[in-house]
């Protein structure tokens, strides 16, 4: 239940698994550095076809190894060394590769950061405030945690007053996008970037898309962002990748794949609203997308003990800061789940109260065994307390038989 994990098709798997594995094509259709790519050349040129119908732009990268090197390859196609740019903040719910202190982009790039409300909502008038102050010459949205429908319009609106470029990372949501659940960023924004593992049901991988409003504010972005991917930060494209994209790509251009969106979001509200009926806080009181992000204060633990103790009951979502979290970002007191891949099992909402229901008597597990000092402000403390935390999870009677329950229900759903 993890958000951005999910199940591709066996048809993806033989594309990835193929021969193609084998083939080494450094450099782009027509213009590579080693020969026998005539077919290569057929693939990659089919998958950008796809990815251009599919979510209506005039250009496409395909070669990204996935989605921390496609926003840094974003980064260098438009920045230089030093520029400012502004992000979602991580412990918020933004990602590492939008500038953040600890990933490169924050080591070669000056990144300024916004915040969520504690409703979940980007907090617009600071995110204006921090534009109209810092000019940043890249205002990005999207990142781990956020439950509302995008305001792209919001965004563009801002970068158009600054004169900055809209970079949308939708990875976490394009499959709900070209599924039609969700809005598109591709009127607002010049550039689009989505990893293609996650609701879009593809292998690991990324897109970079240029927008026709790209496009017309700088008409050579399309070739820049061709040259940061290669050579500017990476070598040779991972072609059985590519062809796997290309199969995922053509599935999600169906109805079948519009039916299995709609589901991820029915399932995702069925599921808050269960939570909720026992007792949950969520950010943003609920969910309009894929994802769910609970809030355990109230709850008395936190999002540690909420993940490894789901774990052993072998429900896996993952623990998450919150907006303004007063935890750190490793035992935060937040833990994040998301419906797509259990979607794709065949999951519908009368599942969603039974898994609430596993959720719910974990979490009331993990209150009875919490360990005097877990939370402790006295590190070596702390650290005690949540190695005895972890041992009494092996041998908990009531906790091995939720587990035994929840592999019971699991198995009667293929993957």
């Amino acid at each position: 239940m993890i958000p951005s994990e999910n199940y591709v098709s066996k048809e993806v798997r033989y594309a990835v698994g193929s021969v193609l594995e084998n083939k080494y094509a450094e450099g782009y259709p027509g213009k590579r550095y080693y020969t026998g790519n005539e077919f290569v050349d057929q693939i990659e040129n089919l998958c950008i076809d796809r990815t251009k119908k599919l979510f209506g732009v005039p250009f496409v990268n395909v070669q990204p190894y996935s989605g921390s090197p496609a926003n840094l390859e974003i980064f260098g196609a438009i920045c230089n060394p030093g520029d400012t740019v502004l992000s979602q903040l991580l412990s918020s719910g933004g990602h590492l590769s939008m500038g953040q202190a600890m990933s490169a982009t924050g080591k070669h790039y000056s990144a300024k950061f916004y915040h969520l409300t504690p409703e979940g909502e980007i907090d617009w008038d600071e995110l204006y405030t921090l534009a109209r102050k810092f000019k940043p010459k890249i205002i990005w949205s999207g990142g781990t945690g956020y439950t509302k429908v995008f305001k792209w319009e919001k965004y563009a609106a801002i970068a158009e007053e600054i004169g900055a470029y809209f970079v949308a990372d939708i990875s976490h949501i394009a499959g709900l996008i070209a599924g039609g659940t969700h809005p598109s960023p591709v009127p607002f924004a010049h550039v689009v970037m989505t990893t293609t593992h996650k609701t879009l049901r593809g292998p690991r991988g990324a897109l970079i898309m240029v927008t026709q409003k790209g496009l017309q504010k700088d008409p050579e972005l399309g070739e820049k962002v061709n040259k940061s991917v290669f050579p500017g930060h990476q070598g040779g494209p991972h072609i059985n990748k590519i062809a796997g994209i290309a199969v995922a790509l053509n599935e999600a251009n169906t109805n079948e794949f519009k039916t299995y969106a709609k589901q991820i979001v029915t399932n995702s509200c069925a599921l808050a609203k269960e939570l909720i009926r026992n007792g949950f806080v969520l950010i943003g009181d609920g969910t309009e997308n894929h994802m769910i992000w609970i809030d355990l204060r109230n709850k008395n633990i936190d999002g540690w003990q909420a993940h490894v103790t789901l774990e052993v009951a072998n429900i896996y979502g993952n623990k998450q800061t919150i907006p303004n979290d007063p935890k750190p970002p490793y035992y935060p007191s937040g833990y994040r789940l998301g419906t797509p891949a259990i979607t794709t099992r065949g999951m519908k909402e009368k599942e969603m109260k039974m898994i609430a229901g596993f959720i719910n008597r974990g979490v009331e597990i993990a209150q009875r065994l919490k360990t005097k000092g877990l939370g402790s402000e006295i590190k070596e403390e702390d650290q005690d307390a949540r190695k005895l935390y972890k041992q009494k999870l092996k041998t908990d009677k009531e906790l091995l038989k939720l587990k035994t329950n929840v592999t019971a229900f699991a198995k009667k759903y293929g993957t």
